[in-house]
C-alpha cells in the first residue's frame, strides 16, 4: 500500500555553538503535494550522508554554498530509488541514484541534479556515500592535487578515523608514503594500524601526545588537516622544507563562536611551506579519474570502507552531533528506507 504522508526535517533555528535538540524540527507532508514535472523524477530516499560540513551550511555567513534557510529542508547528499518520472525524464522507475535530496523521505528533483549509480566490482551502492562519493573525492584530490604527495614522503592525517581521514590514510599508503594518523580513542588507533595498515596511529587524548607526535613523525612533508586548532599548530612545528598543509576542515572550531587563530605559522616562512584550502566540488569534472582508482582499491582490498548506520530519518538531528564528539566509527549515514521502493 502506498503511503499518503512522508516526513521532512527542516532547520528551525541557527545554533550559536553546539547543535541542540531544537535546532531542527520534523514536518509531515502529503505525498500528493509532490508533482513531478518535465525532466524530473520522484525519488524515495534510502540513505543520507551526515558530514561535518553540515555545521557550516547552517551558519548565516558567506561560504561556498548559500546557507540553509530557516524552515528549509536540511541539506544532505544521499541515495535513493526512482519511484516516478515526468515527461521526458532520462530515468526509469527502479533506478538507483545519488543526489542532494536533503533530510526528507521523498523528493522531486530535476534530472540534471541526480546521477544514476552502478557500483563497480568489489563495491556496493553505499560506497557512493563514502569511498566513491564526496568523502572519497575529497580525500583523493586533497591529497594528490593539493598535497602533491610523493612516494617515500611522510604524511600526517588528523581526524584519521573519520570518513575522509581514513581514505586519505589508505590512499597515502597506496602512493608509497609513510603514514601517521591521529585519532581520539585507543580503539580507533588500533583500527587504523591493524585494519588499514598505517605506520603509526596516535591518540591525541594521551598525556604524552606531543612527545609521541614528535617521536613518530620526525618532520612531515604533507599534513592533511581535518581538525584545525592546537593539533594544526603542533603539526606546523614539525615541517620539512617545502611541506604542504592541506586544509580540508577544522572540526575542532565548527561549534566555537570565537575560534582561535594559529600561533605557529612562522615556520611556514622558514621551511618554505605552503598552506592551501580547497573545495571538492571544484574537481567535479575530474571525479571519474578518482572513482576509477578508488574502485580498483576497493576491488583488490587495499581500500576498505566502514559505516556507522543510524536507523530512521527522525534520528538524523541527534546523530549529527556525533561527528563533533567523535562518537561515530566509520562513515556516518542515516538509513531512511530500504532500497526496494514502497510504491
Amino acid at each position: 500500500m502506498s503511503p499518503n504522508t512522508f516526513s521532512q526535517i527542516v532547520l528551525r533555528e541557527r545554533p550559536v555553538a553546539d547543535i541542540l535538540p531544537d535546532t531542527f524540527e520534523s514536518k509531515t507532508k502529503e505525498l500528493g503535494e509532490l508533482h513531478v514535472g518535465k525532466s524530473q523524477a520522484l525519488v524515495q530516499v534510502t540513505y543520507l550522508s551526515l558530514d561535518p560540513a553540515m555545521r557550516g551550511w547552517i551558519k548565516d555567513e558567506r561560504s561556498y554554498l548559500p546557507p540553509v534557510k530557516i524552515g528549509e529542508v536540511m541539506r544532505a547528499g544521499g541515495l535513493g530509488v526512482v519511484v516516478g518520472v515526468g515527461e521526458g525524464s532520462k530515468f526509469q522507475k527502479g533506478d538507483l541514484v545519488f543526489g542532494m535530496f536533503g533530510w526528507t523521505e521523498y523528493a522531486v528533483v530535476d534530472d540534471k541534479s541526480i546521477q544514476k549509480i552502478s557500483p563497480p566490482p568489489g563495491s556496493t551502492s553505499m560506497d557512493f556515500l563514502n569511498a566513491l562519493g564526496i568523502p572519497g573525492m575529497t580525500a583523493y584530490f586533497g591529497l594528490h592535487d593539493v598535497g602533491q604527495l610523493k612516494a617515500g614522503e611522510t604524511l600526517v592525517v588528523s581526524g584519521a578515523a573519520g570518513a575522509v581521514g581514513a581514505l586519505v590514510c589508505q590512499l597515502g599508503k597506496r602512493a608509497g608514503a609513510r603514514v601517521v594518523g591521529i585519532a581520539g580513542t585507543a580503539d580507533k588507533c588500533a583500527w587504523l594500524e591493524d585494519d588499514l595498515g598505517i605506520d603509526k596511529a596516535l591518540n591525541y587524548k594521551s598525556p604524552t601526545f606531543r612527545e609521541d607526535f614528535a617521536k613518530a613523525v620526525g618532520y612531515l612533508d604533507v599534513y592533511f588537516d581535518n581538525v584545525g586548532g592546537e593539533i594544526l599548530d603542533l603539526a606546523l612545528s614539525r615541517l620539512n622544507q617545502n611541506a604542504r598543509i592541506v586544509l580540508c576542515g577544522g572540526i575542532s572550531a565548527y561549534n566555537d563562536p570565537q575560534p582561535k587563530g594559529l600561533t605557529g605559522y612562522l615556520t611556514l616562512i622558514t621551511q618554505r611551506a605552503k598552506v592551501q584550502g580547497f573545495i571538492v566540488f571544484d574537481y567535479a569534472e575530474q571525479y571519474p579519474v578518482a572513482v576509477k582508482e578508488i574502485a580498483t582499491g576497493l576491488a583488490d582490498g587495499s581500500i576498505k570502507s566502514k559505516f556507522h548506520i543510524v536507523e530512521g530519518l527522525g534520528n538524523a538531528p541527534s546523530a549529527l552531533p556525533m561527528l563533533f564528539s567523535g562518537a561515530n566509527v566509520g562513515k556516518l549515514v542515516v538509513k531512511v528506507s530500504n532500497e526496494a521502493p514502497k510504491m
